[in-house]
């Protein structure tokens, strides 16, 4: 995430980036040392996704500062 925003890692908590996934649980975070995007919790298709051949989790990359 910090490649793709052009920033250095340490300036993604400056700038207040953070991943905000729907619902209550929030399946994605950002690394604090890498600025890589990674899962925070354990992601179980069968329960999220029973009936459906396609499995989607959206999220969305918040930056409070300006870029």
């Amino acid at each position: 995430v910090a490649k793709d925003l052009g920033l250095p890692v340490p300036e993604l908590s400056d700038r207040g980036v953070r991943v905000v996934s729907e619902g209550r649980i929030q399946y994605f975070a950002l690394h604090e040392k890498t600025g890589h995007l990674v899962t925070a919790e354990r992601i179980d298709r069968e329960q999220l996704c029973r009936l459906e051949g396609k499995c989607v989790l959206r999220c969305e990359l918040i930056v409070e500062d300006q870029m």
